[in-house]
C-alpha cells in the first residue's frame, strides 16, 4: 500500500474565523487512540466548541466531537475526551505567555491529514467585538459586489 501523500482536510472552524481575530497560527500533531483515527478517516469531526488549555508544559484539545467508530467494541473511545496537542517547547512557551493576555484565546481551526499523520492547526485569537463582525461582514458584502459590479461590466463588453 502507498503511503498518502498531501492534505486530507477532515473538518474546518469556520465560525472561528468569523468569531475571532486570527493573531498566529501552528500546526500540532495529536495523540489519538486507533479507533479514532479510524473514525477521523471516514471524515468525520467536528470543532465547533474546540479550544486549546495549556497545562503546565503540555497543550490539550478539549471539545473537539469525534464520533464512535461504528466498527469499534469495547475498546471505543469517547466522543469529547480531550486530546494531548504535539508542540516544541518554544511553541508551548509562546502560546502561554499571549495567551495570558487579555481576550486571547488559542481556538482549532482546522483537522487534518498530513502524509497520513492527523494534525490540527490552532490559531493564537482575539474575540472579535459584535460592531467587528458586523464590520467584517459589510466589508465581505462591499467586495462581493463590486466583483459582481466588475464581472457584469466585462460582460457587457465581450457582447458589445
Amino acid at each position: 500500500m502507498a503511503k498518502e501523500k498531501g492534505r486530507k482536510l477532515i473538518a474546518q472552524n469556520k465560525k472561528a474565523r468569523h468569531d475571532y481575530l486570527i493573531i498566529d497560527t501552528y500546526e500540532a500533531g495529536l495523540v489519538l487512540t486507533g479507533t479514532e483515527v479510524k473514525s477521523l478517516r471516514q471524515g468525520r469531526a467536528s470543532l465547533v466548541d474546540g479550544f486549546v488549555q495549556l497545562d503546565g508544559n503540555e497543550a490539550w484539545l478539549h471539545n473537539v466531537h469525534v464520533p464512535e467508530y461504528s466498527q469499534g467494541t469495547w475498546t471505543n473511545h469517547s466522543a469529547r475526551r480531550k486530546r494531548k496537542l504535539l508542540l516544541h517547547r518554544a511553541e508551548i512557551d509562546k502560546l502561554e505567555s499571549k495567551s495570558g493576555e487579555t481576550g486571547h484565546t488559542i481556538v482549532p481551526l482546522a483537522l487534518y491529514f498530513k502524509d497520513g499523520r492527523a494534525k490540527v492547526e490552532i490559531a493564537l485569537a482575539k474575540g472579535k467585538k459584535e460592531y467587528d463582525k458586523r464590520q467584517a461582514l459589510r466589508e465581505k458584502q462591499d467586495r462581493r459586489e463590486t466583483d459582481r459590479a466588475i464581472a457584469a461590466v466585462k460582460r457587457r463588453q465581450r457582447g458589445a
